[in-house]
């Protein structure tokens, strides 16, 4: 049995209780043996003493929305990159997300089982994964990679062993689709409900599948043990379609209004919001090659992306925290709260929308997202109180140590 102590700390656990002084943090193998005052812990001799020398604890950081095997990239390099070199960069994203404190993910589209087992294994380093495989979409609609000019350029490559094509329309066929994405290992399923800001022939707000085929993809999911649905969905019906049909989760969700806010918080629906996406478009357009279509929609959006995210939090909808990595580089996924904070959420409460109310989104709240004894050991400690300086996170040297299920990922003290 191995045993760490953590000394010297400021805890945050993540529960939203206001930071705590003198406390100590114990972890016997993988998981949390002990959070309280260092006085009402008695040392036993053999724990391994880690001083977080007046550094903050916090439990493992949650990214509910990212795509491990990709970050945007020009036209011209991916049609110049062999298929497999893919998975050889992912191995370096993945890594990087969790130099960056953020132990958990949940994969939007693009990462198959074979990556997500790697991890398990220990063949490769990276954070704990729940995968969707690849995201269900209708012809002509977000995800279906069909150019103006007749030509297929996915920004992912789909349609290959282990990564079904997402493209179904009816019914019949989305029943099918759903099927074929759960037996190819998806923990939870993806449907883009709306249009988006990437592809290249449709607009955030232009409604995809009707109301019938989101409740048959939810109802096919529901039949493997309560499996969840994830909606890409920015238009405002859209999104009130993706709710009444009982999907868990509304991604993006630029164009909330009111009546979607009230049916979210009726229906106990989360939204991801991912801010800083748009926010990295224009930031990344020209040497990324982000096509002209997505700069002028990203314009358009973004100071709407704000005001929606704010009506949400202001209404009372769950709220967990994503970024849409891979759109950005990997890595950076905590320079999120800096921009839910100034959108108008509390400071501390963005720390809670990345780790109870990110891991209950997952579905993972009894293992993971607070300090508490017997959850699953993830944590990291940073140099800085994030509750008072949440840019500080934007740095990854400031997350100086990361455990991950009882084992040190980084460790800069």
């Amino acid at each position: 049995m191995t045993k760490t102590l953590i000394q010297n700390a400021l805890v945050i656990d993540g529960t939203g209780t206001a930071p705590k002084e003198g406390q100590v943090v114990v972890v016997e193998d993988n998981k949390v043996a002990y959070v309280g005052p260092s006085e009402n812990y008695e040392k036993q001799g053999d724990e391994q003493v880690v001083d977080a020398k007046g550094g903050t604890v916090l439990p493992g950081l949650i990214d509910t929305h990212v795509h491990m095997m990709m970050e945007y990239s020009p036209l011209s390099q991916r049609l110049t990159t062999p298929f497999s070199y893919m998975y050889y960069q992912a191995q370096e994203y993945l890594n990087n997300t969790v130099q960056a404190g953020v132990t958990t993910v949940r994969d939007a589209l693009g990462t198959d089982l074979g990556v997500k087992q790697a991890v398990d294994n220990g063949l490769i380093t990276g954070p704990r994964l729940q995968i969707s495989v690849n995201a269900l979409t209708i012809t002509g609609g977000h995800g279906d990679g069909t150019q103006l000019n007749g030509d297929v350029i996915d920004i992912l490559p789909s349609g290959h062993r282990g990564m079904p094509d997402g493209r179904c329309d009816g019914v019949a066929e989305v029943r099918k689709k759903t099927r074929e994405m759960l037996r190819a290992g998806a923990d939870v399923i993806k449907v883009h409900a709306t249009g988006g800001v990437l592809s290249p022939t449709d607009h955030p707000e232009f409604t995809q599948f009707s109301l019938e085929e989101l409740e048959a993809i939810v109802e096919e999911a529901n039949f493997r043990k309560g499996v969840k649905v994830m909606a890409h969905a920015q238009g405002a019906e859209g999104i009130k379609n993706a709710v009444k049909a009982g999907i868990h989760s509304i991604e993006h969700g630029i164009f909330i209004d009111d009546e979607a806010a009230d049916l979210m918080v009726e229906n106990g629906t989360y939204l991801v919001p991912t801010l800083l996406a748009p926010v990295s478009v224009l930031e990344t357009a020209d040497e990324k090659g982000m096509p002209q279509s997505a700069v002028d929609k990203t314009e358009e959006v973004i100071e709407q992306h704000k005001i929606s995210f704010k009506r949400a939090y202001d209404k009372g909808v769950k709220i967990a925290m994503g970024t849409d990595a891979g759109v950005m580089k990997h890595g950076t996924n905590l320079r999120e709260l800096a921009l839910m904070r100034d959108a108008g959420m509390d400071a501390m409460d963005t720390i809670v929308s990345t780790t109870k109310t990110a891991a209950e989104c997952l579905g993972w709240n009894e293992q993971l997202g607070t300090l508490e004894e017997g959850k699953l050991a993830d944590l990291v400690i940073t140099n800085v109180n994030p509750v008072e300086d949440l840019d500080a996170l934007a740095n990854n040297d400031n997350v100086q140590y990361v455990m991950k299920d009882g084992k040190v990922e980084k460790n800069q003290l």
